[in-house]
C-alpha cells in the first residue's frame, strides 16, 4: 500500500513527497481511512509509530476546503519538544498549502505566539498551561475547533494535566472530531476517552510490546559504581547516539556533567532547564554535536530522532509502561537497536515484570574490563529460565492498568466534514 490510495490533494502529496514517506505505516494505514471520514478516533501506539502523520495528513486534507485563518483544529501535547515535532511536521507536510500552524507552550515569551495568533492559523499544537493562559486572557479563540487531537494522553495524565484537560474541553464545540492517542490506558485515561469520544474507531498498533529491532540487556552492577560502569560501555561500545535515563532531574545533570568531564560529548535534558536550554540541547543531539544526552522520563518526551543507537537506563524505570516508552527511542524506522539497563539491588521484581512482557528473560552482560571488586554479577542477577506469556492473555501493567479497550457504543449524529470522504482504502 502507497500514499497514493488515500487520495490525497495534490498539494498534500507533493509534501509527503518531500519528506521521504513512500509507504504508510501500520498505524498510518488504519488511521488515515476513518480519520478522513470524518469519524472520532481512539489511537493505541508508542512513540515512533508514525502517528504523528496519521493525523496531521486528514486534517491538513480537511483543511483544503473552508474557512482559513481561524482556529479550525486544536492539538494538545504534554511537553514543548512533542508541540514542536508536531508543528514542525504540520509545516514540513503542509508546505505547498496555505494551511498555517502555530505553537503555544509556557517557558517562553508570549509575544511571538501572540503576534502568530493575531495573523491568522488554521492549527494550534499547545501545552495544556500557557493555552489556558491565552484563552482566559482572550488572546485565541476556540469557537470553530472542528477536530481536538490529544496526544500521548496517558503522559498528560502522569503530569498532571487532566484537570487542565477537562477546563479546555468546556471551551470547544460540542460537535466535533476528536481523536485521541494514547500508549497505554490507565483507568483515568479510560475514563476521559468514554467522555469525549462518541463511536470511536479503535486503532491498536503495538501496544505494550517493545519493537522486535531492538535488544536487551542486563548490566547487575552495585549502586555506587553505576557512574564508573556506565564511562567503560561507552568506551568500549563507542558513544555512536545514546540516550541515557535518569529518575531525577538532579542526576541527569550531574551525569552529563560526569560524562563531559570523562571526555564524551554530552548534555543534560531535565525539567529545570529554561526551554532555549532544553532546545539547544535537543539540537545537538539531533545534529551530532552531542554524543550521548543524559534526560529524565518527562522531559525525554517528544524527541525524536531516528539514529538513536542505544537507550541505557541508568535508573530502572518505575513501570513497565516507562520502560517501553525508553526503550520506544531506539530502533525505530525499522533501524536495529539496543536497550542498556544497569540494575542494581531493589530492582529484582521490576526486571521479572518486564521479563514477562517481553516474553523472554533478559540477557546479563559483564564489562570484561571493569572492576567490580568482591561484587559477582552472575550470583546477584542469575540467568533466568525462559518464560512466556500464558495463552491467549495479553499483558496487563500491574501498575497503569492497562488493557484492551472497548470503546463506548454511544452515538451522535454528525455533520459531514468538508473534505471528508476521499482517500478511504
Amino acid at each position: 500500500m502507497s500514499f497514493e490510495s488515500f487520495s490525497f490533494d495534490p498539494r498534500i502529496a507533493a509534501g509527503i513527497k518531500a519528506v521521504g514517506y513512500s509507504n504508510p505505516t501500520p498505524i498510518q494505514e488504519q488511521a488515515i481511512p476513518v480519520i478522513l471520514q470524518g469519524r472520532d478516533v481512539l489511537g493505541v501506539a508508542q512513540t515512533g509509530t508514525g502517528k504523528t502523520a496519521a493525523f496531521i495528513l486528514p486534517i491538513l486534507q480537511r483543511f483544503t476546503q473552508g474557512s482559513l485563518r481561524q482556529v479550525r483544529a486544536l492539538v494538545v501535547a504534554p511537553t514543548r519538544e512533542l508541540a514542536e515535532q508536531i508543528h514542525q511536521a504540520t509545516v514540513d507536510l503542509g508546505k505547498q498549502t496555505k494551511i498555517r500552524s502555530a505553537t503555544v507552550y509556557g517557558g517562553v515569551s508570549k509575544g511571538p505566539q501572540l503576534s502568530a495568533l493575531r495573523r491568522g492559523v488554521e492549527i494550534v499544537v499547545a501545552c495544556p498551561g500557557r493555552l489556558l493562559d491565552h484563552v482566559q486572557s482572550g488572546t485565541i479563540d476556540l469557537s470553530h475547533v472542528e477536530v481536538l487531537v490529544l496526544d500521548e494522553a496517558d503522559r498528560m495524565c502522569d503530569m498532571g494535566f487532566l484537570p487542565d484537560i477537562r477546563r479546555i474541553l468546556k471551551h470547544l464545540p460540542t460537535v466535533r472530531q476528536t481523536l485521541f492517542f494514547s500508549a497505554t490506558m490507565p483507568s483515568e485515561i479510560r475514563r476521559l476517552a468514554d467522555s469525549i469520544l462518541t463511536d470511536p474507531a479503535t486503532v491498536q498498533i503495538g501496544m505494550i510490546a517493545p519493537a522486535e529491532t531492538v535488544s536487551h540487556a542486563l548490566f547487575p552492577v552495585p549502586q555506587e559504581q553505576k557512574a564508573d560502569l556506565l564511562l567503560t560501555m561507552l568506551r568500549e561500545k563507542g558513544a555512536d547516539r545514546v540516550l541515557v535515563f535518569t529518575r531525577t532531574k538532579h542526576r541527569a545533570k550531574n551525569l552529563a556533567r560526569k560524562l563531559s568531564t570523562g571526555g564524551f560529548r554530552a548534555s543534560a535534558l531535565q525539567g529545570n532547564m529554561t526551554q532555549p536550554q532544553r532546545q539547544t540541547a535537543i539540537d545537538g543531539f539531533r545534529s551530532g554535536r552531542y554524543k550521548v544526552l543524559v534526560a529524565t522520563d518527562i522531559a525525554a518526551r517528544g524527541i525524536d530522532v531516528p539514529e538513536i543507537s542505544h537507550v541505557i537506563n541508568f535508573d530502572m524505570p518505575d513501570t513497565v509502561d516507562a520502560y517501553t516508552h525508553r526503550i520506544g527511542r531506539t530502533g525505530r524506522a525499522h533501524r536495529s537497536g539496543k536497550a542498556c539497563t544497569l540494575a542494581s539491588f531493589g530492582d529484582g521484581q521490576m526486571i521479572r515484570m518486564i521479563e514477562r512482557t517481553l516474553g523472554s528473560p533478559i540477557a546479563r552482560e559483564r564489562v570484561a574490563d571493569f572492576d567490580y571488586g568482591v561484587f559477582l554479577p552472575e550470583r546477584q542477577f542469575p540467568q533466568p529460565k525462559p518464560t512466556s506469556p500464558r495463552p491467549g492473555k495479553s499483558y496487563r501493567s500491574r501498575t497503569s492498568g492497562s488493557r484492551s479497550y472497548r470503546p463506548s457504543t454511544r452515538t451522535r449524529t454528525r455533520p459531514q466534514p468538508a473534505g471528508a470522504g476521499s482517500g478511504r482504502s
